[in-house]
């Protein structure tokens, strides 16, 4: 297998990504842009450097010699990069014995991946679980994605993929017989305040949904419950509508907002959109979760 994909990581014993233990595999780049995005190291489609400012040894200079371009500069210990003239190439980070600064964003091909994977198949078997194609958004490398299901399909390996639907159909149609369940987003239905939020219309994803509830066997709509943004008891009922509306009943986990991306866009030195937003009350998780219940969905909280 020759094709080679971008990934940022592969994170092990995953349990909030399908059923059972599992392994993520994180594909690096994504067409949205939303606000509360808690893995925005998988966003942009090149290579980063996020800087972990607290794990550098004041009088270490490795990575400042590392570095091809010198795009780093320091200060006592804080580390000062010039991401306009930094191309990502990771000398820094190899060099680094701290590891104050990690490269997101690297190339596999299918068979590099499977073989870190395939080391814990005796806990997906004993689980339930199996692999999860997250990101970023995997139906942005297609054909990579697709070696990596026949991989799993040939491994007898479940395989996920978490996808927020902003792609082509056809796209879809080469993957649904290798996939053994499809995670999708909800966010929001007023297309208008979508394309603020997430930087696109919902008007492919909408579709692409209703496509899939009739030709997927296994669904999953995953609804994001952000305060401030789509928290609002008639944005909940919307969306809880819709999906009693699809061709086929699907479970919702609704997926509360947490804080998690907050550090991860410090280190790629980007501001956060979402520093005054705190995470959903009990009470409000409780109270969108009967939303959902009244229309006879099944509701999860995570997963």
């Amino acid at each position: 297998m020759r094709n080679k994909g971008f990934i940022f990581d592969i994170k092990k014993f995953a349990v909030h990504d399908g059923p059972g233990i599992r392994s993520t595999v994180f594909f690096k780049g994504c067409p949205l842009r939303c606000l509360w995005c808690h893995n925005p190291e998988g966003i942009s489609s090149a290579p980063e450097i996020m800087v972990f400012a607290g794990r550098c040894l004041k009088d270490c200079r490795d990575c400042l010699a590392a570095c091809p371009k010198n795009a780093l500069n320091k200060k006592d210990r804080r580390i000062i990069l010039d991401r306009v003239i930094c191309d990502g190439c990771g000398a820094c980070s190899r060099a680094c014995p701290a590891e104050a600064l990690k490269l997101a964003g690297r190339l596999v091909t299918a068979d590099q991946a499977l073989e870190q994977l395939a080391k814990d198949s005796a806990f997906f078997r004993d689980s339930g679980g199996g692999i999860t194609c997250s990101g970023g958004e995997p139906l942005l490398q297609p054909q990579f994605l697709r070696q990596l299901l026949v991989a799993c399909r040939r491994q007898n390996l479940h395989a996920a993929v978490d996808t927020c639907g902003h792609a082509p159909f056809a796209a879809y149609e080469k993957i649904l017989p290798l996939t053994g369940l499809f995670l999708y987003d909800l966010k929001l239905m007023d297309d208008s305040r979508h394309k603020r939020l997430t930087g696109v219309s919902n008007r492919l994803l909408l579709s692409n949904l209703q496509k899939l509830s009739r030709s997927a066997g296994n669904l999953a709509i995953r609804v994001p419950l952000v305060p401030g943004c789509n928290d609002s008891a008639a944005d909940m009922a919307e969306m809880a509508d819709f999906c009693a509306s699809l061709p086929n009943r699907h479970p919702v986990h609704l997926l509360p907002y947490h804080r998690g991306g907050s550090g991860k866009s410090q280190r790629l030195g980007r501001g956060d959109p979402m520093a005054a937003t705190l995470p959903p009350t009990p009470d409000a998780i409780r109270k969108t979760r009967e939303i959902f219940l009244k229309r006879k969905l099944a509701v999860t909280i995570g997963g």
